[in-house]
């Protein structure tokens, strides 16, 4: 029987990795709207303190922590905090990602770890941290920010292609291990999204025009827009709430519909 309250995350905590902007920001402060209490990581005490200002602007009483989530120590030791300063977590959003735009035969063997180590080994390690807990509790949502690039191939992003592709099956075989145990793991795949990084590729040109990268994604979108990051908070919230119990392994493209594209035919 379809409830409305399903929707709604009273009572729950989220962990969304690196959400001191961008993002991760906007789908927290979706979750704390929905009902959740939030907690966010950042590499550093300078950042952590930026985003706890940012949430406290926006109204919400999130707990922030200090944590590189590339290293297993530091994210076990959060885990436990969090655990035991603010309860089990319910909801983990790996969030936190890096991407270096660089020719494969020029980027270094150790960019592309790095890239890996950041986009897939992070949220195999926090995940790892979480599972069990969430076992315990009996139920739990992970949700893995993937990319179209989980599907694509594009110039210039070799390493953090084969890290999303590979976060996409880390997330259908979380779903295959661990849902037995009520634990739902499912990934949100964004579309070219309207932030501070992307700003350069979206400024008017000094004769008026577009920035060429920013036709080119216009063009090969079927919204005809760059998207935004509250387009992405409405799927967050519906995979994070009970709304979503029977979706499971699933990406959802949240791409203005540039995958179920060909493109449009050369004048």
């Amino acid at each position: 029987m379809f409830d409305s309250k399903d929707f709604r995350l009273d009572g729950k905590v989220a962990l969304v990795t690196g959400a001191s902007y961008g993002i991760g920001f906007a789908i927290a402060s979706a979750f704390a709207k929905a009902g959740a209490t939030i907690c966010f990581n950042d590499l550093s005490e300078e950042k952590k303190e930026m985003g706890l200002k940012a949430y406290k602007e926006a109204g919400i009483d999130a707990h922030g922590y200090v944590c590189n989530v590339c290293d297993e120590e530091q994210v076990q030791a959060m885990v436990k905090q969090i655990e035991e300063e603010v309860g089990t977590i319910d909801i983990l959003v790996n969030n936190a990602g890096i991407i270096k735009r660089i020719p494969m035969t020029e980027m270094s063997a150790a960019e592309f770890r790095q890239v890996v180590d950041v986009d897939l080994n992070a949220p195999f390690i926090v995940s790892k941290a979480v599972i069990p807990g969430m076992i315990e509790k009996g139920h739990g949502k992970i949700i893995n920010i993937c990319s179209m690039m989980s599907e694509l191939g594009r110039e210039t992003v070799s390493a953090y292609a084969a890290a999303k592709g590979g976060l996409k099956m880390l997330t259908r075989n979380i779903c295959s291990e661990y849902g037995e145990y009520n634990i739902q793991c499912n990934g949100i795949g964004p579309g070219y999204i309207a932030t501070p990084q992307t700003a350069p590729l979206r400024e008017r040109q000094a004769d008026g025009s577009r920035h060429p990268f920013d036709q080119f994604i216009v063009a090969k979108t079927p919204a005809a827009r760059w998207g935004t990051p509250e387009d992405l908070q409405g799927p967050a919230v519906f995979l994070a709430s009970d709304a979503s119990n029977f979706v499971n392994g699933h990406i959802l493209y949240v791409d203005g519909g540039i995958l179920a594209y060909i493109g449009k035919q050369p004048q």
